[in-house]
Protein backbone atom coordinates (compact mmCIF):
# COMPACT_ATOMS: atom_id res chain seq x y z
CA UNK A 1 0.00 0.00 0.00
CA UNK A 2 1.29 3.21 -0.92
CA UNK A 3 1.84 5.70 1.46
CA UNK A 4 -1.26 8.15 2.78
CA UNK A 5 -3.94 5.38 1.14
CA UNK A 6 -6.66 4.68 2.96
CA UNK A 7 -6.89 1.25 4.25
CA UNK A 8 -10.38 0.16 3.26
CA UNK A 9 -11.90 -3.21 4.49
CA UNK A 10 -13.86 -4.09 1.09
CA UNK A 11 -14.56 -2.01 -2.52
CA UNK A 12 -18.46 -1.94 -3.25
CA UNK A 13 -19.55 -0.47 -6.89
CA UNK A 14 -23.08 0.64 -6.11
CA UNK A 15 -25.53 1.09 -9.24
CA UNK A 16 -29.02 2.59 -9.22
CA UNK A 17 -31.84 2.81 -11.38
CA UNK A 18 -31.43 6.13 -13.47
CA UNK A 19 -34.55 7.53 -11.40
CA UNK A 20 -34.65 9.24 -8.25
CA UNK A 21 -36.66 7.13 -6.07
CA UNK A 22 -34.34 4.59 -6.92
CA UNK A 23 -30.84 6.58 -6.75
CA UNK A 24 -31.31 8.19 -3.43
CA UNK A 25 -31.90 5.01 -1.48
CA UNK A 26 -29.18 3.47 -2.68
CA UNK A 27 -26.89 6.52 -2.75
CA UNK A 28 -27.90 6.53 1.27
CA UNK A 29 -26.91 2.81 1.67
CA UNK A 30 -23.57 3.40 0.22
CA UNK A 31 -22.73 6.47 2.78
CA UNK A 32 -23.62 4.47 5.50
CA UNK A 33 -21.17 1.67 4.08
CA UNK A 34 -18.62 4.58 3.60
CA UNK A 35 -18.58 5.38 7.19
CA UNK A 36 -18.45 2.27 8.37
CA UNK A 37 -14.94 1.71 6.19
CA UNK A 38 -15.91 0.27 2.51
CA UNK A 39 -14.58 1.73 -0.28
CA UNK A 40 -17.96 2.61 -2.22
CA UNK A 41 -18.36 3.70 -5.84
CA UNK A 42 -21.01 5.06 -7.01
CA UNK A 43 -22.28 4.56 -10.47
CA UNK A 44 -24.56 6.26 -12.23
CA UNK A 45 -25.86 6.87 -16.08
CA UNK A 46 -23.94 9.85 -17.99
CA UNK A 47 -27.21 11.64 -18.32
CA UNK A 48 -28.32 11.16 -14.97
CA UNK A 49 -24.87 12.83 -13.68
CA UNK A 50 -25.33 15.82 -15.84
CA UNK A 51 -28.92 16.62 -14.54
CA UNK A 52 -28.58 16.19 -10.79
CA UNK A 53 -28.77 18.83 -8.78
CA UNK A 54 -26.45 18.75 -5.33
CA UNK A 55 -23.35 16.51 -4.85
CA UNK A 56 -23.82 12.34 -4.45
CA UNK A 57 -20.64 12.69 -2.39
CA UNK A 58 -21.96 14.90 0.24
CA UNK A 59 -21.53 14.40 3.82
CA UNK A 60 -18.99 11.49 3.43
CA UNK A 61 -16.38 10.33 0.92
CA UNK A 62 -17.45 8.35 -2.35
CA UNK A 63 -16.20 7.82 -5.42
CA UNK A 64 -18.07 9.04 -8.57
CA UNK A 65 -18.44 6.80 -11.85
CA UNK A 66 -20.69 7.28 -14.42
CA UNK A 67 -22.09 4.34 -17.58
CA UNK A 68 -23.97 4.61 -20.07
CA UNK A 69 -28.10 3.44 -21.09
CA UNK A 70 -27.52 4.51 -24.90
CA UNK A 71 -28.65 8.12 -24.24
CA UNK A 72 -25.81 10.04 -22.59
CA UNK A 73 -26.45 13.60 -24.45
CA UNK A 74 -30.33 14.12 -24.37
CA UNK A 75 -32.04 11.75 -22.47
CA UNK A 76 -34.81 8.79 -22.91
CA UNK A 77 -36.88 11.72 -24.34
CA UNK A 78 -40.08 10.32 -26.27
CA UNK A 79 -38.26 6.46 -26.45
CA UNK A 80 -40.70 3.97 -24.71
CA UNK A 81 -40.03 2.57 -21.54
CA UNK A 82 -39.52 -1.22 -23.11
CA UNK A 83 -37.07 -0.09 -25.80
CA UNK A 84 -35.29 1.90 -23.37
CA UNK A 85 -34.76 -0.66 -20.78
CA UNK A 86 -33.45 -2.94 -23.86
CA UNK A 87 -31.25 -0.50 -24.68
CA UNK A 88 -30.03 0.05 -21.41
CA UNK A 89 -29.25 -3.59 -20.97
CA UNK A 90 -27.24 -3.72 -23.74
CA UNK A 91 -25.28 -0.78 -23.47
CA UNK A 92 -25.29 -0.78 -19.80
CA UNK A 93 -23.79 -4.25 -19.75
CA UNK A 94 -20.75 -3.42 -22.49
CA UNK A 95 -20.01 -0.13 -20.04
CA UNK A 96 -19.90 -1.40 -17.03
CA UNK A 97 -17.64 -4.04 -18.09
CA UNK A 98 -15.20 -1.14 -19.34
CA UNK A 99 -15.53 0.23 -15.15
CA UNK A 100 -14.83 -2.89 -13.89
CA UNK A 101 -12.23 -3.46 -15.86
CA UNK A 102 -10.62 -0.04 -14.92
CA UNK A 103 -11.07 -0.11 -11.90
CA UNK A 104 -9.30 -3.65 -11.61
CA UNK A 105 -6.05 -2.34 -12.68
CA UNK A 106 -6.48 0.63 -10.73
CA UNK A 107 -4.80 -0.95 -7.13
CA UNK A 108 -8.22 -0.84 -5.61
CA UNK A 109 -10.68 -3.58 -7.49
CA UNK A 110 -14.21 -4.07 -6.96
CA UNK A 111 -14.97 -6.79 -4.11
CA UNK A 112 -19.12 -6.66 -4.85
CA UNK A 113 -21.69 -4.91 -7.20
CA UNK A 114 -24.69 -4.05 -5.59
CA UNK A 115 -27.36 -3.61 -7.92
CA UNK A 116 -30.97 -2.14 -8.16
CA UNK A 117 -33.13 -5.22 -8.18
CA UNK A 118 -35.01 -3.84 -11.49
CA UNK A 119 -31.84 -4.67 -13.19
CA UNK A 120 -30.84 -8.24 -13.05
CA UNK A 121 -28.14 -7.95 -15.94
CA UNK A 122 -25.39 -6.15 -13.54
CA UNK A 123 -25.16 -9.29 -11.95
CA UNK A 124 -24.08 -11.05 -14.89
CA UNK A 125 -21.43 -8.71 -15.78
CA UNK A 126 -20.09 -8.87 -11.94
CA UNK A 127 -19.97 -12.87 -12.25
CA UNK A 128 -17.74 -12.53 -15.34
CA UNK A 129 -15.29 -10.68 -13.49
CA UNK A 130 -15.54 -13.32 -10.28
CA UNK A 131 -17.22 -10.58 -8.44
CA UNK A 132 -19.79 -10.66 -5.83
CA UNK A 133 -23.17 -9.38 -6.15
CA UNK A 134 -25.96 -7.89 -3.96
CA UNK A 135 -29.52 -7.10 -4.98
CA UNK A 136 -30.66 -4.28 -3.65
CA UNK A 137 -34.98 -4.08 -3.79
CA UNK A 138 -36.10 -0.24 -3.11
CA UNK A 139 -39.71 -1.76 -2.60
CA UNK A 140 -41.60 -3.39 0.39
CA UNK A 141 -41.13 -6.97 1.27
CA UNK A 142 -45.07 -7.41 1.40
CA UNK A 143 -44.70 -5.87 -2.54
CA UNK A 144 -42.10 -7.97 -3.60
CA UNK A 145 -43.76 -11.34 -2.00
CA UNK A 146 -46.63 -10.44 -4.22
CA UNK A 147 -44.11 -10.38 -7.13
CA UNK A 148 -42.71 -13.55 -6.23
CA UNK A 149 -45.72 -15.17 -5.96
CA UNK A 150 -46.61 -14.61 -9.52
CA UNK A 151 -43.79 -15.38 -10.89
CA UNK A 152 -43.14 -19.06 -9.05
CA UNK A 153 -46.67 -19.16 -10.53
CA UNK A 154 -48.33 -19.67 -7.19
CA UNK A 155 -50.59 -16.80 -7.37
CA UNK A 156 -52.50 -16.75 -11.04
CA UNK A 157 -53.91 -13.89 -13.07
CA UNK A 158 -55.67 -12.40 -14.09
CA UNK A 159 -57.75 -12.52 -10.36
CA UNK A 160 -60.84 -14.50 -10.47
CA UNK A 161 -63.86 -12.14 -10.93
CA UNK A 162 -64.90 -13.45 -7.75
CA UNK A 163 -62.09 -13.40 -6.01
CA UNK A 164 -62.17 -11.73 -2.72
CA UNK A 165 -59.90 -12.27 -0.86
CA UNK A 166 -55.85 -13.36 -1.71
CA UNK A 167 -54.22 -15.01 0.72
CA UNK A 168 -50.30 -15.32 1.07
CA UNK A 169 -47.79 -16.51 3.56
CA UNK A 170 -46.40 -13.36 5.97
CA UNK A 171 -49.15 -11.08 4.49
CA UNK A 172 -52.65 -10.36 5.83
CA UNK A 173 -55.58 -11.29 3.59
CA UNK A 174 -55.97 -8.47 0.95
CA UNK A 175 -58.27 -7.64 -1.19
CA UNK A 176 -57.92 -7.57 -4.85
CA UNK A 177 -57.97 -3.46 -4.76
CA UNK A 178 -54.83 -3.73 -2.34
CA UNK A 179 -52.61 -5.71 -4.73
CA UNK A 180 -50.41 -3.64 -6.89
CA UNK A 181 -52.22 -1.92 -9.70
CA UNK A 182 -49.87 -3.78 -12.16
CA UNK A 183 -51.58 -7.28 -10.53
CA UNK A 184 -55.30 -6.33 -9.95
CA UNK A 185 -55.74 -4.45 -13.20
CA UNK A 186 -54.16 -6.83 -14.96
CA UNK A 187 -52.36 -5.98 -18.16
CA UNK A 188 -52.63 -2.09 -17.96
CA UNK A 189 -48.89 -1.29 -17.86
CA UNK A 190 -47.24 -4.60 -19.28
CA UNK A 191 -43.93 -3.70 -20.06
CA UNK A 192 -43.40 -2.41 -15.39
CA UNK A 193 -45.40 -5.60 -14.90
CA UNK A 194 -42.71 -7.62 -16.84
CA UNK A 195 -40.16 -5.87 -15.39
CA UNK A 196 -41.27 -6.12 -11.98
CA UNK A 197 -41.05 -10.28 -12.58
CA UNK A 198 -38.27 -10.09 -13.66
CA UNK A 199 -36.57 -8.84 -10.79
CA UNK A 200 -36.53 -12.28 -9.90
CA UNK A 201 -35.35 -14.17 -12.96
CA UNK A 202 -32.10 -14.43 -11.07
CA UNK A 203 -32.13 -13.53 -7.64
CA UNK A 204 -31.10 -17.05 -6.55
CA UNK A 205 -27.61 -16.56 -8.08
CA UNK A 206 -27.25 -13.44 -5.86
CA UNK A 207 -24.88 -13.53 -2.91
CA UNK A 208 -27.11 -11.21 -1.20
CA UNK A 209 -30.51 -10.18 -1.29
CA UNK A 210 -30.65 -6.49 0.86
CA UNK A 211 -34.40 -4.73 1.37
CA UNK A 212 -34.59 -0.81 1.92
CA UNK A 213 -37.04 -1.58 5.15
CA UNK A 214 -36.67 -2.75 9.28
CA UNK A 215 -37.12 -5.89 10.36
CA UNK A 216 -39.39 -4.81 13.20
CA UNK A 217 -41.99 -3.38 9.94
CA UNK A 218 -42.57 -6.31 8.15
CA UNK A 219 -41.60 -8.96 10.54
CA UNK A 220 -43.68 -11.50 9.41
CA UNK A 221 -43.08 -11.84 5.84
CA UNK A 222 -39.22 -10.93 6.45
CA UNK A 223 -39.37 -14.09 8.63
CA UNK A 224 -40.83 -16.05 5.18
CA UNK A 225 -39.00 -14.53 2.52
CA UNK A 226 -35.36 -15.87 4.75
CA UNK A 227 -36.28 -19.43 4.91
CA UNK A 228 -34.89 -19.57 1.38
CA UNK A 229 -33.45 -16.43 0.51
CA UNK A 230 -30.21 -14.70 1.89
CA UNK A 231 -32.17 -11.97 2.63
CA UNK A 232 -31.47 -8.55 5.00
CA UNK A 233 -33.27 -5.86 5.96
CA UNK A 234 -30.87 -2.55 5.56
CA UNK A 235 -33.60 0.37 6.39
CA UNK A 236 -34.44 2.63 6.35
CA UNK A 237 -32.01 4.31 4.64
CA UNK A 238 -32.59 7.93 5.00
CA UNK A 239 -30.45 10.82 5.98
CA UNK A 240 -28.68 9.89 9.44
CA UNK A 241 -29.69 13.54 10.84
CA UNK A 242 -33.39 12.27 10.81
CA UNK A 243 -32.57 8.83 12.40
CA UNK A 244 -29.17 7.83 14.49
CA UNK A 245 -27.14 10.75 13.65
CA UNK A 246 -23.60 8.96 13.23
CA UNK A 247 -23.16 10.91 10.18
CA UNK A 248 -22.28 14.37 10.48
CA UNK A 249 -23.97 16.84 8.54
CA UNK A 250 -26.07 14.26 6.72
CA UNK A 251 -29.27 15.92 6.26
CA UNK A 252 -30.39 15.27 2.94
CA UNK A 253 -29.94 12.81 0.40
CA UNK A 254 -27.70 15.02 -1.56
CA UNK A 255 -29.29 13.99 -5.30
CA UNK A 256 -32.38 15.75 -6.84
CA UNK A 257 -33.27 15.90 -10.48
CA UNK A 258 -35.22 18.78 -9.98
CA UNK A 259 -34.14 22.10 -8.48
CA UNK A 260 -35.68 22.63 -5.17
CA UNK A 261 -37.12 25.91 -3.76
CA UNK A 262 -35.71 25.15 -0.25
CA UNK A 263 -35.59 28.70 1.53
CA UNK A 264 -38.72 29.54 0.90
CA UNK A 265 -40.50 26.17 1.86
CA UNK A 266 -38.41 26.25 5.44
CA UNK A 267 -39.34 30.24 5.91
CA UNK A 268 -43.16 29.81 5.03
CA UNK A 269 -43.70 26.90 7.66
CA UNK A 270 -41.50 28.58 10.64
CA UNK A 271 -44.40 31.09 10.06
CA UNK A 272 -47.24 28.41 10.80
CA UNK A 273 -47.71 26.81 14.04
CA UNK A 274 -46.91 23.58 14.93
CA UNK A 275 -49.03 20.70 13.39
CA UNK A 276 -51.41 22.90 11.10
CA UNK A 277 -49.58 21.98 7.70
CA UNK A 278 -50.67 19.07 5.56
CA UNK A 279 -48.07 18.66 3.61
CA UNK A 280 -49.17 17.22 -0.13
CA UNK A 281 -46.65 15.95 -2.83
CA UNK A 282 -47.02 13.02 -5.09
CA UNK A 283 -42.95 12.24 -5.69
CA UNK A 284 -40.88 12.82 -8.76
CA UNK A 285 -42.53 10.09 -10.97
CA UNK A 286 -46.22 10.01 -10.74
CA UNK A 287 -48.73 12.01 -12.58
CA UNK A 288 -52.38 13.25 -11.49
CA UNK A 289 -55.43 13.50 -14.32
CA UNK A 290 -56.27 17.14 -14.56
CA UNK A 291 -59.66 16.26 -13.05
CA UNK A 292 -57.79 14.63 -10.03
CA UNK A 293 -55.97 17.78 -9.72
CA UNK A 294 -58.76 20.02 -9.92
CA UNK A 295 -60.79 17.87 -7.12
CA UNK A 296 -57.19 17.86 -4.86
CA UNK A 297 -57.40 21.70 -4.98
CA UNK A 298 -60.67 22.26 -4.06
CA UNK A 299 -60.47 20.03 -1.16
CA UNK A 300 -57.04 21.56 -0.14
CA UNK A 301 -59.14 24.64 -0.74
CA UNK A 302 -61.80 24.08 1.92
CA UNK A 303 -60.20 22.20 4.22
CA UNK A 304 -59.51 24.90 7.65
CA UNK A 305 -55.57 23.44 7.55
CA UNK A 306 -53.02 25.04 6.21
CA UNK A 307 -51.05 23.22 3.02
CA UNK A 308 -47.77 23.34 1.02
CA UNK A 309 -48.29 21.63 -2.10
CA UNK A 310 -45.52 20.48 -4.20
CA UNK A 311 -46.46 20.52 -8.06
CA UNK A 312 -43.76 19.74 -10.68
CA UNK A 313 -42.98 21.86 -13.53
CA UNK A 314 -44.58 19.38 -16.11
CA UNK A 315 -47.65 19.15 -13.84
CA UNK A 316 -48.36 22.92 -13.08
CA UNK A 317 -50.38 23.92 -15.83
CA UNK A 318 -53.26 20.93 -14.35
CA UNK A 319 -53.54 23.38 -11.65
CA UNK A 320 -57.02 25.71 -11.71
CA UNK A 321 -56.47 29.30 -12.64
CA UNK A 322 -56.63 31.41 -9.70
CA UNK A 323 -55.91 28.82 -6.80
CA UNK A 324 -52.35 30.15 -6.32
CA UNK A 325 -53.91 33.77 -5.82
CA UNK A 326 -56.97 32.60 -4.02
CA UNK A 327 -55.36 30.40 -1.49
CA UNK A 328 -52.09 32.77 -0.63
CA UNK A 329 -53.23 33.07 3.07
CA UNK A 330 -53.43 29.66 4.23
CA UNK A 331 -51.05 28.03 0.76
CA UNK A 332 -47.92 27.69 -0.58
CA UNK A 333 -47.32 25.79 -3.81
CA UNK A 334 -43.54 25.18 -4.88
CA UNK A 335 -42.36 23.03 -7.46
CA UNK A 336 -39.91 21.08 -5.56
CA UNK A 337 -38.79 21.28 -2.16
CA UNK A 338 -36.34 19.23 0.22
CA UNK A 339 -38.68 16.58 1.62
CA UNK A 340 -37.13 15.48 4.73
CA UNK A 341 -36.48 19.21 6.40
CA UNK A 342 -40.01 19.43 5.24
CA UNK A 343 -41.60 16.32 6.63
CA UNK A 344 -39.14 16.95 9.95
CA UNK A 345 -41.17 20.42 10.44
CA UNK A 346 -42.91 21.14 13.67
CA UNK A 347 -45.84 22.81 11.75
CA UNK A 348 -46.41 19.39 9.63
CA UNK A 349 -49.69 17.47 11.25
CA UNK A 350 -49.98 15.19 7.58
CA UNK A 351 -48.31 13.99 4.45
CA UNK A 352 -50.72 14.21 1.93
CA UNK A 353 -48.75 11.53 -0.75
CA UNK A 354 -49.20 9.11 -3.23
CA UNK A 355 -47.16 6.44 -0.80
CA UNK A 356 -44.57 5.54 -2.86
CA UNK A 357 -41.93 3.53 -0.41
CA UNK A 358 -39.82 6.41 -0.08
CA UNK A 359 -42.43 8.61 1.23
CA UNK A 360 -44.33 5.99 2.96
CA UNK A 361 -40.47 4.93 5.14
CA UNK A 362 -39.26 9.21 5.29
CA UNK A 363 -43.22 9.55 7.29
CA UNK A 364 -42.40 6.28 9.32
CA UNK A 365 -39.10 7.23 10.20
CA UNK A 366 -40.27 10.77 11.17
CA UNK A 367 -43.69 9.92 12.67
CA UNK A 368 -45.83 11.86 10.29
CA UNK A 369 -49.54 10.69 9.86
CA UNK A 370 -50.61 9.78 6.15
CA UNK A 371 -53.25 10.51 4.02
CA UNK A 372 -52.76 7.92 0.99
CA UNK A 373 -53.91 8.45 -2.58
CA UNK A 374 -52.62 5.53 -3.98
CA UNK A 375 -51.73 6.02 -8.11
CA UNK A 376 -50.40 3.09 -9.39
CA UNK A 377 -47.42 0.01 -8.79
CA UNK A 378 -46.87 -0.53 -5.57
CA UNK A 379 -48.54 2.51 -3.94
CA UNK A 380 -52.08 0.33 -3.20
CA UNK A 381 -50.42 -2.12 -1.53
CA UNK A 382 -48.67 0.70 0.87
CA UNK A 383 -51.56 2.61 1.16
CA UNK A 384 -53.36 -1.07 3.09
CA UNK A 385 -50.72 -1.22 5.50
CA UNK A 386 -50.05 2.87 5.82
CA UNK A 387 -54.46 2.26 7.31
CA UNK A 388 -55.12 -1.25 8.56
CA UNK A 389 -51.25 -3.13 9.64
CA UNK A 390 -49.22 0.00 10.87
CA UNK A 391 -52.15 2.23 11.74
CA UNK A 392 -50.94 5.85 10.76
CA UNK A 393 -53.34 7.08 8.32
CA UNK A 394 -56.56 6.46 5.96
CA UNK A 395 -56.49 5.77 2.58
CA UNK A 396 -58.82 8.00 0.59
CA UNK A 397 -61.55 6.61 -1.09
CA UNK A 398 -62.25 6.74 -4.52
CA UNK A 399 -65.40 7.43 -6.51
CA UNK A 400 -66.35 5.05 -9.32
CA UNK A 401 -64.47 7.39 -12.12
CA UNK A 402 -61.63 6.82 -9.41
CA UNK A 403 -61.16 10.14 -8.08
CA UNK A 404 -60.57 11.40 -4.68
CA UNK A 405 -63.29 14.15 -4.14
CA UNK A 406 -62.77 17.36 -2.63
CA UNK A 407 -65.37 16.30 0.26
CA UNK A 408 -63.41 13.11 1.02
CA UNK A 409 -59.89 15.24 0.98
CA UNK A 410 -61.37 17.85 3.19
CA UNK A 411 -63.00 15.30 5.95
CA UNK A 412 -59.89 13.12 5.98
CA UNK A 413 -57.56 15.59 6.61
CA UNK A 414 -59.32 16.72 9.43
CA UNK A 415 -59.70 13.81 10.91
CA UNK A 416 -55.92 13.09 10.65
CA UNK A 417 -55.46 16.39 11.94
CA UNK A 418 -58.45 16.90 14.31
CA UNK A 419 -60.19 13.94 15.51
CA UNK A 420 -59.74 11.06 17.64
CA UNK A 421 -58.46 8.56 14.98
CA UNK A 422 -56.00 10.92 13.81
CA UNK A 423 -54.88 11.40 18.32
CA UNK A 424 -54.09 7.38 17.46
CA UNK A 425 -52.47 7.98 14.95
CA UNK A 426 -49.82 10.44 15.71
CA UNK A 427 -49.43 7.74 18.93
CA UNK A 428 -48.65 4.50 16.19
CA UNK A 429 -46.46 7.05 13.84
CA UNK A 430 -44.21 8.02 17.03
CA UNK A 431 -44.06 4.22 17.92
CA UNK A 432 -42.86 3.17 14.12
CA UNK A 433 -40.57 6.59 14.37
CA UNK A 434 -39.19 5.28 17.47
CA UNK A 435 -38.34 1.58 16.19
CA UNK A 436 -36.89 2.64 13.08
CA UNK A 437 -34.04 4.81 15.00
CA UNK A 438 -33.72 1.59 16.88
CA UNK A 439 -33.40 -0.50 13.95
CA UNK A 440 -30.02 1.77 12.38
CA UNK A 441 -28.86 2.54 15.39
CA UNK A 442 -25.49 1.14 17.01
CA UNK A 443 -26.57 -2.78 17.37
CA UNK A 444 -30.39 -2.44 16.12
CA UNK A 445 -31.62 -5.00 13.40
CA UNK A 446 -30.30 -3.03 10.19
CA UNK A 447 -27.12 -1.80 12.08
CA UNK A 448 -26.18 -5.69 12.52
CA UNK A 449 -26.81 -6.83 9.29
CA UNK A 450 -25.01 -4.01 7.70
CA UNK A 451 -22.12 -5.25 9.64
CA UNK A 452 -22.84 -8.77 8.62
CA UNK A 453 -22.65 -7.94 4.88
CA UNK A 454 -19.08 -6.14 5.52
CA UNK A 455 -17.67 -9.11 7.14
CA UNK A 456 -18.70 -11.27 4.56
CA UNK A 457 -17.72 -9.41 2.07
CA UNK A 458 -13.97 -8.69 3.79
CA UNK A 459 -13.75 -12.74 4.42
Amino acid sequence: MEKGQTAYKAHCLVLPFPCQGHINPMLQFAKLLAHKGVKVTLVTTRYTHKTMYGSASSCIALDLETISDGYDEAGRGETSIDAYLEIFREVGSKTLAELLEKLSSSGSPVDCVIYDAFMTWPLDIARKFGIGGAVFFTQSCAVENIYYHIHEGLLKLPLADDQSRILLPGLPPLEPLDLPSFVYDFGSYPVFYQASLAQFSNVDKADWILFNTFYELEEQVVDWLAKFWPLRTVGPTIPSKYLDERLEDDKEYGVNLFKSENDACIKWLNERPKGSVAYVSFGSFAELGVEQMEELARGLRRSKSNFLWVVRASEAAKVPKGFVEETLEKGLVVSWCPQMEVLAHEAVGCFVTHCGWNSTLEALSLGVPMLAMPQWTDQTTNAKFIMDVWKIGLTAPSDEKGLVGPEVVEHCISEIMEGERGKEMKINALKWKELAKKAVAEGGSSDKNIDEFISKLVQ
